[in-house]
Formats: structure tokens, sequence, C-alpha cells
């Protein structure tokens, strides 16, 4: 696939394998559910746009779970009678801790949709990196803040209709399970403005899976959301 994910956002979970062979070859990272092309170049190393390079991968930097990226190192290489691998150990995204996150209030945002949260924020490894809101068929979705759309399309599984907001550099918010989506790749977008219709787009039931992240790490959207049902005061 010739998009990826620049932006997203997510989890950055697993290990870069380093396989060893009679000579020396590339080291390669295989896709996890919600990496991104930003996180994986700060796991390896390897800056975005090398990597966009060695695997042909062009704007907006999706990726698919399951596909396996060159990360332009060297394998180990294998000298004879050592059947031996070296693994290097990826921190999750997760395990950055909140003390990092930027202050409260140093961007103004809003609720994207009405209704109760029935899955929150996690910080466990493999836990919810955003908030799940339930609703109806049809229920509008807002743009949390003003910003540049990067992704409006469904090629990321498990994110069924999905579309990425650009907040500047630092942020991006993410909605997904969308029945339609209502903005195009490159639209710039108001804070409160519709983008899309809430839906179950794979998903088991209706729900808007709603992230933020900063500089690539997923941070807890009730820190930084009003209560709901009240205007952002900014």
């Amino acid at each position: 696939m010739k998009n990826r994910l620049n932006l997203i956002l997510c989890l950055t979970r697993g290990r870069l394998l380093v396989g060893c062979a009679g000579r020396s070859s590339d080291a390669t990272y295989t896709v996890k559910r919600g990496d991104t092309l930003y996180g994986i170049s700060r796991q390896t190393g390897t800056s975005v746009r090398e990597l966009a390079r060695l695997n042909g991968i062009s704007p907006p930097y999706i990726i698919e779970v399951g596909q396996t990226l060159r990360t332009g190192g060297k394998a180990t290489k294998k000298t004879a009678g050592s059947a031996s691998t070296r693994t290097a150990k990826v921190v999750p995204s997760s395990a950055v801790p909140p003390s990092s996150w930027p202050p409260v209030g140093q961007r103004c945002w809003r609720w994207p949709a009405s209704g109760k949260v029935i899955l929150p924020y996690s910080t466990a490894n493999g836990g919810n990196k955003g908030i799940d809101i339930a609703g109806s068929l049809g229920q509008p979705v807002y743009a949390a803040g003003a910003g540049k759309v990067v992704y409006a399309g469904n090629q990321l599984r498990g994110y069924g209709n999905l579309i990425m907001i650009k907040h500047g550099e630092d942020y991006i918010t993410a909605y997904a399970h969308n029945a339609r989506i209502l903005v195009s790749n490159g639209q710039s977008v108001r804070i409160g403005q519709q983008i899309a219709t809430m839906g179950n787009s794979d998903a088991d039931s209706v729900r808007l899976h709603f992230q933020i992240r900063y500089r690539a790490t997923a941070i807890d959207p009730q820190r930084y959301l009003p209560p709901q049902g009240s205007k952002p005061k900014c």
C-alpha cells in the first residue's frame, strides 16, 4: 500500500527484530495497531523521510497493521555456529508519563460529539488510546479544534471511516467509526464544524472513537476537553 500514517497516531508497541543471516541485510519492523511512521522513526532512529524513501511511502504516510517496513539499519551478522538474534526493545507510547504531557489550556478544544463515554482512555499496555463516545446513527461529529484534514478514508483496519485533523505542528485529532465523512484531505476546518456522522464502521456498536495526539503520543482527551455540555473557554 502506498500511503502511510504521518500523524496518528497511536500506541507504539512491539519489538524491532534484527534477523541474522549469512550476510548483512536491512533490519525490518512489523507495524502494530496504532503505530505511526513518526513513532516508528523515534523507535528505530531512522528519520521519517528516510523510512518513507526506503518503503516507497508518500504523504499522508498511512501504514497498515502487519506491514513490514525496512528501517535502514543492518541485521547482525551470523557467525559459524551462532544462531542468535538481537532484539531492540521499544518503549510503548502508553509508558510516556502524564507529567510529560502538554499543559491543560495550551489549545482550545471542544467535544467532538455528545454522549456517554463508554470506554475511557487507558495508560495500560494495549489499552484504549482515546475515548469511545456512544451515540445514535447519523449523529453529528464535530471538529474538536481548528485545523487541516490530513486523512479522510477507510484504509486503516480497525478504525472504519476515519478522519485525522492536524492542529499546528504538535497536535492531531482522530475520529473513527464514522458512518459518513463530510470533509476531504487538505480541507481546513473550524472548531465545531461538522465533519462526519456517527456510525459503527469497524465497530460492534454506534460510537465515536476519539483521540488527541501530542507529538505522536496519545494523551487523555478528557484531561483537555471542557466539561460536557459547556462551551470551551477560549
